[in-house]
């Protein structure tokens, strides 16, 4: 069987301790699968609320998520504190991928490592948009 790799950042630009809760648990116990994009994307706003952005209004225009690969290394379980590290990388002229790593605090497991290719979005136009200047001048700076 063919599997997915997915290769972690060698420098992460944020970091970020979310908890596992009992909506994220499924029948098998553990973290959902599902769940685990639901807690990126929370991970994912805590980033972008830290440089001053939402995902509605990063210099004037939104992000929009255009493709997501999981590579699940561990269960997690409910009450489990999860470290999420984030790197924004492979910028293009219209989005990047945000490359996460997701580790157990209690004993440092890789839970799993997620990249979400991230998308600039004029949702008025309903049309991807080019990556704002002003937001890799920003990103310069301050990662």
């Amino acid at each position: 069987m063919s599997r997915l790799h997915i290769q972690p950042s060698d420098k992460w630009h944020f970091h970020t301790e979310i908890s596992v809760q009992i909506g994220d648990i499924n029948y098998g116990n553990h973290l959902a699968n599902d769940a685990i994009l639901r807690l990126c994307h929370e991970a994912r706003l805590q980033l972008l609320t830290s440089m001053g952005y939402s995902e509605m209004d990063v210099e004037g225009v939104g992000l929009i998520m255009v493709d997501a690969a999981i590579e699940f290394k561990r269960q997690a379980f409910y009450g489990d504190k999860l470290h999420f590290s984030l790197a924004i990388t492979d910028l293009s002229k219209t989005g990047f991928v945000l490359n996460y790593r997701i580790q157990r605090l209690s004993d440092q497991v890789d839970i799993a490592l997620v990249n979400t290719g991230m998308a600039f979005y004029n949702y008025q136009r309903q049309r991807i948009s080019r990556t704002p200047e002003n937001f890799l001048q920003h990103l310069n700076q301050s990662i």
